[in-house]
């Protein structure tokens, strides 16, 4: 049967995603990484602003609540705080660290400064008189720390402590810093603890918001590949009907597996374009029919748009600005190729009214798509979209992170050499040149890149790098002296960094003979080049494109 003729799905089909876990950030730096972890719980978790209201938030249907920590403390004056209504809407809420003490003082408990700082690694002691009780509820669900030992480690950011806990909350575990470090009220399904169960550093960390989870609100644990796939074709068999579709790919695993994905659900519907803007890296057009193509049998629809790009980035410096010609530019591609597709299709069934991407999560929270989210940088293909956008957006990763969508991508049976291949902007060497973009630079970048590329293939560190973007300094010059005579050349900068999702990073640690390899081949055969340099920046402060 093909995609057309499967039965209309039922409301609950259509529905993309299920009922969120909401994580309320207060300002923390982990508040992602809740995110993160719940959802390695197989569970779906979602990011919100602690400014939203009470009716806002319940107007989300949370199947639960997480509380995040932050900066403040709950007694200063411009403190955000916790409206005491979210504990009477029936739903499960468990605070972290501030998140935590706003419950508490939220609640009628007290917290104050005890002059006791606990930062970094600590150990707590569950209460011992709850011994007895947490060992008999550990097969059955029980407590939030049931079956926990004694004492654990676990990871502590605080100078404030809760120092009695509310009416009918029955307190868990102390530390020399927190007389009261972990609490429940088992009836009203609320739960606390000052420590941060989100990081590695606690060691039973994953393991009590897992019990949050299952056993304090009762959730399965059925956010799977394959049930996002499931819920995401329903959903965009429901969008799309019988319309046509076309998906600008770029070979890249994020279009790669939203190109699957949506030919899954609507067939022959999807025609895929592939432009080549002419900032590549070098042989990926010829990767992109090779691979691609070959594995999934999608129609694609090559363009050639190099001069168009690099005309329209003429001049151009400014990298945001070189984001938003991008940006418009592919839309304006994909509208001329869709105008072609249906002029050249027979029985083509009306216009292409549906634009397939591959945006991800981390690029919306980035491009202050998340409600409270800052504008980081504007990715092309969502703070870089023209306004008046021809087709509607089909967008089944839009939730996902970097590591959710490889997964997604090997269910569907996307070739693991698309899957694990290394991130790259769809922006492409645009804006991996600091200044203007030209055809000579182009070049230059990426001689350099495939050189960086290929050594650390050839070391076997493909799946150790989250990836590596290779930056030339195109408005920097330095003196260098090769074959004994001055140089004026070029700088570039090997940007290798380790990740899970692209929202944190952290640079990676390459060995020294195959940076001293890159660099040394990329000065001798690259002649523009004449010094290679390393970022060792963390993500944050910095991002990990260089613009």
């Amino acid at each position: 049967m093909s995609p057309a003729e499967q039965p209309a799905p039922t409301t609950a089909e259509i529905s993309a995603t299920p009922r969120p876990v909401l994580v309320v950030d207060f300002g923390a730096q982990y508040a992602q990484l809740i995110a993160r972890r719940v959802r390695e719980a197989h569970v779906y978790s979602e990011v919100v602003p602690h400014s939203l209201s009470v009716p806002e938030i319940l107007a989300k249907d949370p199947a639960a609540i997480i509380l995040s920590g932050g900066p403040a403390s709950v007694y200063a004056e411009d403190a955000p705080e916790v409206d005491p209504g979210i504990f009477d809407a029936g739903v499960p809420v468990l605070g972290i660290c501030y998140g935590f003490q706003a419950m508490a003082s939220a609640l009628g408990g007290t917290v104050a400064r005890t002059g006791v700082r606990e930062y970094g690694s600590t150990v707590v002691d569950l209460r011992p008189d709850d011994q007895a009780a947490q060992q008999a509820d550990s097969a059955g669900g029980g407590p939030l720390l049931a079956g926990s030992p004694h004492q654990q480690t676990v990871w502590m950011s605080h100078g404030d402590s809760v120092q009695e806990a509310p009416d009918g909350f029955e307190v868990l575990a102390t530390s020399p810093g927190s007389p009261v470090a972990a609490f429940e009220d088992r009836r009203r399904r609320l739960y606390g603890m000052q420590w941060h169960p989100e990081v590695r550093h606690s060691v039973l960390g994953q393991e009590a918001l897992e019990r949050f989870l299952y056993a304090g609100a009762d959730l399965a644990p059925t956010w799977t590949p394959g049930n996002v796939i499931a819920e995401q074709v329903a959903a965009v068999r429901a969008q799309v009907g019988d319309a046509r579709v076309v998906c600008g790919l770029s070979g890249g695993v994020d279009s790669s597996v939203a190109a699957a994905l949506v030919q899954q659900a609507v067939g022959d519907q999807l025609t895929c374009v592939f432009v080549d803007h002419g900032l590549l890296r070098a042989g990926e057009a010829e990767q992109v029919e090779r691979d691609f193509v070959a594995a999934t049998g999608v129609a694609l629809k090559r363009v050639d748009a190099a001069d168009r790009f690099l005309q329209a980035l003429a001049g151009v410096s400014d990298p945001e600005t070189k984001r938003k010609i991008i940006g418009r530019e592919f839309i304006r591609v994909f509208e001329e190729a869709a105008r072609e597709i249906v002029a050249e299709t027979e029985d083509a069934g009306g216009e292409v009214r549906f634009l397939v991407q591959g945006t991800l999560y981390p690029d919306v929270v980035e491009s202050g798509g998340g409600e409270g989210a800052a504008n980081i940088k504007s990715h092309h293909n969502v703070g870089g979209l023209p306004e008046d956008l021809q087709f509607e957006l089909v967008e089944p990763l839009r939730t996902l992170f970097k590591d959710e969508v490889r997964a997604v991508g090997l269910e569907l049976g996307v070739p693991e050499a698309i899957v694990w291949r290394q991130p790259f902007p769809g922006p492409g060497l645009g804006i991996r040149i600091i200044g203007e973009v030209t055809a000579e630079r182009l070049e230059v970048l990426r001689a350099a890149d495939a050189i960086a590329r290929e050594e650390l293939t050839r070391a076997g560190l493909d799946r150790d790098i989250w990836q590596c973007p290779v930056v030339l300094l195109a408005d920097v010059r330095s003196v260098g002296v090769q074959g004994d005579g001055r140089t004026y050349g070029h700088p570039v900068v090997l940007r290798p960094v380790s990740s899970e999702d692209a929202m944190t990073a952290d640079w990676s640690r390459v060995p020294y003979d195959v940076l001293a390899t890159i660099s040394s081949r990329i000065t001798n055969t690259v002649p523009e080049v004449n010094r290679v340099v390393l970022d060792v920046t963390s993500k944050p402060p910095g991002t990990i494109e260089w613009e």
